[in-house]
């Protein structure tokens, strides 16, 4: 059973008040959470990393309810994202050990959720950045909520480290009007539409 002790967290919440154009009648909120973990397979290659994600499922699960609390309740989140940087002594496969824990976790909470949850990954060195996707929790086809959140730590990830990363967001983009999909036309029965 792998070990994946916090050295840090982060929350960083958003409000969009402004965007150009007229006021909108509520400011748009975004979020996100990041944790920054020991990474058990940096430096050495192992062959079976599936069963590290069960390992992970209570970080998902914690990481995801403070963010729902940060942004006020489940009610009016219909956006979400994923994403995770591995430190140079991991390789990708070990950030894609949080598509079940972080992506599962935020459906389970979230309630009705059928659209998969958009997620970035990548390697990178301490301070590095990660835009992270942002999507519409029932309709992958909302272009309204085609967006994004940067998300990063100043000490993070070390070489032995990876952080992982969720995001959620309240309504489209202000002032969206690409067309396509509208929210009020989402049906949510195959994730797309």
């Amino acid at each position: 059973m792998p070990d994946f002790p916090i050295r840090k967290m982060q929350l960083i919440l958003e409000e969009v008040h402004h965007d150009g154009g007229p006021l909108p009648e509520t400011p748009r909120k975004l979020g996100a959470i990041v944790a920054c973990v020991k990474n058990p397979f940096a430096g050495r290659y192992e062959p079976d990393l599936q069963p590290a994600m069960e390992d992970l499922k209570p970080l998902g699960a914690e990481m995801s309810e403070r963010l729902i609390a940060a942004l006020g309740g489940k009610e009016g989140i219909d956006g979400y994202g994923k994403g995770a940087i591995v430190g140079e002594n991991g390789e990708l496969e070990h950030a894609a050990l949080w598509h079940v824990p972080g992506g599962y976790a935020m459906r389970g909470l979230l309630g009705q959720s059928n659209a998969i949850v958009p997620s970035c990954m990548k390697r990178g060195g301490v301070g590095s950045r990660l835009d992270l996707p942002l999507g519409h929790i029932n309709a992958a086809y909302v272009r309204s909520h085609f967006d994004g959140i940067e998300v990063g730590l100043p000490d993070g990830p070390r070489a032995d480290e990876i952080v992982f990363a969720l995001g959620m967001s309240c309504g489209g983009r202000v002032h969206s009007r690409m067309g396509g999909l509208e929210v009020w036309q989402v049906t949510g029965d195959d994730g797309l539409r």
